[in-house]
């Protein structure tokens, strides 16, 4: 009897392990029939994935607006949020980083050839057409150019400042400067609000003129990744302030400019000001992602894409002050048509804004391609 109960103990166990496997067993189970338990999901790759899907979809949407005439669809704040969250000055730093780092000699051609072949560039035009020549990719984004392939027109007042492409350009009405076709910002809050009180209570726009019976011009040039990354002064002018506005990084592609109204009020950009023959002359160079270091070869005290800033803050520079009193006059540094003024790490956005005599016309088209030098318009 004892026999037969220790039996039945000992077949009930057995049950029991089959029925409450061990979690090794079950471990050696999965393993064996080729089961991989399930991933842990990460939520900055799974918010880096979802919004670079999103941003894709966005694009694709954006290239199939081929009517220039339809309204622009805009992003909605909460869209326009939700793209600031991502980290892109932080990634603008790291790839700034990353430029500044020196490639083997046996891995530059290949590393430039690629880079060459995607975007289009055409070396025959650089002062050193070696890849070895080149250390890093920022020495090569960086790159000069052979005087002869940039002649400057000597018969216009006004020339193209870089190689790129013209987006818009016209007159400024009701101080509302128009992005792209059909999506204006705000040349104040573009600007900044004047560096000397006035108790005029005329408008933004009129405070910059010098004479009522002139008025206010802009041309907006987009430079792509492929293209020389310096930009050179259009006129013969004096820079007399400058004022660095820290801010965002988005892409300042044509199709994100139609997407969010008041882009280049949001990004990180650095506005050059000051006066020409005609009265109020201004250049501003504008960041965008991967274009965080933004340099001005006269102002060695300029730092761009600093890792903290207060959100709508602004710095000012003048360059004829006394104190912080800003002077008319003829100070200020002096830049001659043509001159070198500084460069972009990778490529974006330059914005002239000028006053000129109300018969001025522009020589372009929108969406043409222009180079540095080339005439923007006459009298």
């Amino acid at each position: 009897m004892m026999a037969a109960a220790a039996a039945r103990l000992l077949s009930g166990a057995s049950r029991k392990c089959c029925r409450a496997p061990s979690p090794r067993c079950s471990q050696s189970r999965s393993l064996s029939s080729g089961l991989r338990p399930p991933p842990r999901l990460r939520p900055l790759a799974l918010l880096i994935v979802t919004g670079g899907c999103y941003l894709g979809y966005q694009q694709y949407k954006w290239r199939g607006q081929q009517d220039e005439e339809a309204a622009p669809h805009l992003a909605t704040p909460t869209q326009v949020a939700l793209y600031r969250t991502f980290p892109t000055r932080l990634v603008s730093r790291a790839w700034g980083r990353l430029n500044g780092l020196d490639l083997p000699t046996w891995l530059r051609k290949p590393v430039y050839s690629l880079y060459i072949w995607t975007f289009g560039v055409n070396m025959q035009e650089a002062a050193v057409e070696d890849l070895h020549h080149y250390k890093n990719l920022g020495e090569f984004f960086r790159r000069r150019l052979k005087p002869a392939v940039r002649p400057v027109c000597a018969a216009s007042c006004l020339t193209s400042p870089a190689d790129g492409r013209i987006l818009h350009f016209g007159r400024v009405q009701n101080s509302q400067v128009e992005q792209v076709k059909g999506v204006t910002y705000s040349l104040e809050n573009f600007l900044g609000p004047p560096s000397r009180p006035s108790p005029d209570p005329t408008s933004f726009q009129d405070r910059l003129l010098s004479s009522p019976d002139r008025a206010l011009f802009h041309v907006v040039v987009y430079l792509a990744p492929g293209d020389y990354h310096c930009f050179h002064s259009p006129a013969d002018w004096r820079v007399e302030l400058r004022r660095h506005f820290p801010g965002s990084l988005m892409s300042v592609n044509p199709g994100v400019a139609r997407w969010v109204k008041e882009l280049f009020c949001l990004n990180e950009r650095v506005v050059l000001s000051g006066q020409w023959r005609h009265g109020f002359f201004s250049l501003t160079a504008v960041g965008a992602t991967n274009v965080g270091s933004i340099r001005v070869y006269f102002d060695q005290e300029l730092r761009t894409n600093a890792p903290r800033y207060s959100k709508g803050s602004f710095q000012d520079r003048s360059y004829v002050a006394a104190g912080d009193q800003v002077k008319t006059g003829e100070g200020g540094v002096a830049l001659r048509k043509g001159e070198p003024v500084g460069e972009f790490n990778l490529g974006s956005t330059i914005v002239l804004l000028f006053e000129a005599p109300a018969d001025f016309t522009f020589d372009l088209q929108p969406g043409q391609r222009i180079r540095m030098g080339e005439t923007l318009g006459s009298f």
